[in-house]
C-alpha cells in the first residue's frame, strides 16, 4: 500500500473516531427551547385542587410577570445544527464501509459511459439529489409517525431507552461481524429491475438500489443517527439528520462522476475497510451504555453506577486499541502483517483515552466526557470527596425526596418546589430553579464543568436557594397527589409533575432550564436560560438575578 493509501486509511479511521466521540454527543443533548416572544399566562381555575399549593401559586401569579422572555443563551448548543453535523460525519463514515466504497468506481463508470459532456454531469447531479431525497423522506416519515411530542418523550422514556440500548448493541454486533442486517432480497430485486428505465425514473431507482444494497453497512449508522435525532425532541431532527447523512453520502458519487480522474487517488479496497467497520462497532457498543444508564437513573435501580459504566468503557476502548494494533482479530478480518503509522497513532489515541478514564474509578471528574457518564453522586468510592469544593452550609430542615435523588457534588438542593420556595421565603434569598433530568446530557456537563467553578458554586450555594426538579423521574406520586390537567394529561409521577410545571408556566420543555425567581412575588429576576458552558457568562447570569432581586427588595 502506498504512503497516500496509508494516510487516507488513517484519516478515514480518525474521522470515524471523531464522529463518535464528539459529533455524536449533541445528539444526546436536550438543548434550550427558544422562548422568544413568550408571555407567561396563568392556568385557569379548572386546574384540579389536588395540584399542590405552591404550583398553583406560581401559575396564578405568573400573570403578573408580563415579561417577554428573550432567549438568553445565544451561544447554547443548538439541536438541529448538531444533528446535521452528526449526520454529515455519519455519511462520510458510511462512504468508507465495505458495501459502499467499492461501488464508487462502478457507479461513476456507469455515468461516464452512458452519457458524455453535460449529459453525464446532469445525470450525476440527479443521482446525487435522488439519494438525498430518499433519505430525507425517511427522516420525514419518522417525524410524521411519531410527532413532536412523542419525539421529545422518547428522550426520557425508560422503555424506549432500553430498546435503543438493545438496538445499538445489535448494530454493534453486526459491525463486529456476528451477522449482517440485510433487507429482503425481493425488495432489492424489484427496485433494481426498474433502475434500467430511461430518464429520471431510472436514475432515481439506481439511487434506491444503492440504498437497499448497502443497507447492511448503512443500516446501523442510519439507525443510530435516527435514534439520536429522535431523542433530542427536535421536530425536524430525523429529517435534518438524514439530510446531513445523505448529502455526505451523495457528494463523493457526484464529484467523482464530474471528475472521474480523481478515482486514481483513492486507496484500493481491502481489509482496511473492514477495520473501519469493526472500529465503528466498538464505539457503538460504548455509546449504547448511555441509554442503559438513562433507564437506570430514571427508575432508581442503582446498579449501573459510575464505576460500572467506566469499567465497561475502559474495557471496550482498551480492546479497540488492541484491535488497531492487530492483537485482536475477528473471523472476517484480513491478517495484519504489519502496523501502519496512521493505525499506530489511532491505537495510541484509543489506549491513551483508556488510561485517561482509569482515575475516574476513584472520583476524577473526567470533564471531557462528563456529559456521557452517570452523575458523580452515583460514585461509591470517591477519593476527591471534599477536595476542590467548599462545603455549603447544612440545610437543617427536612427535604422531600432527599433519599430519592442524589445532589450534585458540592451542592445541597431542594427537590420539591413547595419546600424550596418556603425555605427561600424564610431566609430571604432568591430561588434558582433547575429543571433537569436523569437522561439530560447537558445537565450533567453543566454540573461537572461549570458549577464546580469557585465563584459559581459560591453564588449558587450562598446567594440562592437551589431547587432541582427532575422532569423525567418515574417515581409514582401518592394517589392523592395524582391528577389530570385541563388538557387531559395524566400526572402520575414526580417527573410528570415538574414537567407540567415547566411547560405550563415557563413555556419550555427541554433541560437544563434555569429560572431565577423572587420567592415572594414569583417574578422573574432574569430571562431563563439553558446550558451555557462559558463560566463567565453563566456567572453574569447569576449576578444579574441577584441585582434584580436587590432592587425588588429595596
Amino acid at each position: 500500500m502506498s504512503i497516500r493509501s496509508h494516510l487516507n486509511t488513517g484519516l478515514s479511521s480518525l474521522l470515524l473516531i471523531l464522529f463518535l466521540l464528539t459529533g455524536i454527543q449533541p445528539a444526546f443533548s436536550q438543548d434550550t427551547v427558544s422562548t422568544d416572544d413568550v408571555e407567561f399566562t396563568p392556568i385557569t381555575d379548572s386546574v384540579p385542587a389536588v395540584l399542590d399549593t405552591a404550583s398553583r401559586t406560581v401559575m396564578d401569579s405568573a400573570v403578573a410577570v408580563r415579561t417577554v422572555v428573550k432567549a438568553a443563551d445565544a451561544a447554547a448548543p443548538q439541536s438541529l445544527p448538531a444533528i446535521f453535523i452528526a449526520g454529515l460525519l455519519g455519511g462520510f463514515a458510511a462512504v468508507l464501509m465495505p458495501c459502499i466504497f467499492p461501488m464508487l468506481p462502478m457507479t461513476v463508470s456507469f455515468f461516464t459511459k452512458s452519457a458524455t459532456g453535460k449529459g453525464a454531469v446532469g445525470r450525476a447531479v440527479i443521482y446525487g439529489l435522488s439519494i438525498i431525497v430518499l433519505y430525507v423522506l425517511l427522516g420525514l416519515l419518522i417525524t410524521v409517525l411519531f410527532g413532536a411530542d412523542a419525539l421529545n418523550d422518547l428522550s426520557t422514556n425508560g422503555i424506549f431507552n432500553f430498546f435503543f440500548f438493545a438496538l445499538l448493541v445489535v448494530f454493534a454486533a453486526s459491525f463486529l461481524g456476528a451477522f449482517e442486517i440485510v433487507l429482503p432480497s425481493g425488495w432489492v430485486n424489484k427496485v433494481s429491475s426498474r433502475s434500467g428505465s430511461k430518464g429520471l425514473a431510472g436514475i432515481f431507482f439506481m439511487a434506491a438500489t444503492l440504498a437497499l444494497v448497502s443497507f447492511s453497512c448503512t443500516g446501523p449508522i442510519i439507525g443510530t443517527l435516527l435514534v439520536q435525532a429522535a431523542t433530542t425532541g427536535a421536530l425536524l431532527g430525523p429529517a435534518v439528520g438524514m439530510f446531513g447523512f445523505s448529502f455526505a453520502l451523495a457528494l463523493p458519487f457526484t464529484l467523482f462522476a464530474l471528475f472521474p480522474s480523481w478515482l486514481n487517488a483513492l486507496p484500493r479496497s481491502g481489509g482496511w475497510l473492514n477495520s473501519v467497520k469493526v472500529t465503528l462497532g466498538f464505539i457503538e457498543l460504548a455509546l449504547a451504555l448511555k441509554f442503559l444508564s438513562n433507564v437506570d437513573l430514571a427508575y432508581h435501580w442503582n446498579w449501573f453506577d459510575r464505576e460500572v459504566f467506566l469499567v465497561l468503557w475502559i474495557v471496550i476502548f482498551g480492546l479497540l486499541g488492541m484491535y488497531l494494533l492487530g492483537k485482536l482479530r475477528f473471523s472476517h478480518d484480513s491478517a495484519v502483517t504489519h502496523i501502519t503509522v496512521p493505525r499506530l497513532f489511532l491505537s495510541i489515541i484509543c489506549l491513551a483515552f483508556t488510561i485517561y478514564l482509569v482515575p475516574g474509578l476513584w472520583g476524577a471528574p473526567l470533564k471531557s466526557v462528563s456529559a456521557f457518564l452517570p452523575p458523580m453522586s452515583s460514585q461509591d468510592f470517591d477519593l476527591s470527596s471534599g477536595i476542590g469544593h467548599e462545603k455549603n452550609k447544612i440545610i437543617d430542615v427536612p427535604r422531600k425526596y432527599a433519599d430519592l435523588f442524589e445532589a450534585p457534588k458540592g451542592f445541597q438542593p431542594f427537590f420539591d418546589y413547595e419546600e424550596g420556595i418556603a425555605y427561600a421565603q424564610h431566609t430571604g434569598k432568591p430561588v434558582m430553579i433547575d429543571f433537569t433530568g436523569h437522561a439530560c446530557v447537558n445537565c450533567r456537563k453543566m454540573e461537572a464543568n461549570v458549577w464546580p467553578d469557585g465563584e459559581v458554586a459560591k453564588l449558587i450555594n450562598d446567594e440562592y436557594v437551589l431547587i432541582q426538579l427532575y422532569v423525567d423521574d418515574k417515581t409514582s406520586l401518592p394517589d392523592p397527589e395524582q391528577y389530570t390537567t385541563p388538557e387531559g394529561r395524566r400526572i402520575k409521577t414526580i417527573g410528570n409533575k415538574w414537567s407540567f410545571l415547566q411547560t405550563s408556566v415557563f413555556k419550555a420543555n427541554s433541560q437544563p432550564f434555569y429560572v431565577l425567581l423572587d420567592p415572594k412575588t414569583k417574578q422573574l429576576l432574569a430571562p431563563p436560560q439553558g446550558a451555557d458552558y462559558d463560566v463567565t457568562r453563566y456567572k453574569q447570569f447569576l449576578k444579574n438575578g441577584l441585582s434584580s432581586y436587590e432592587q425588588l427588595v429595596n
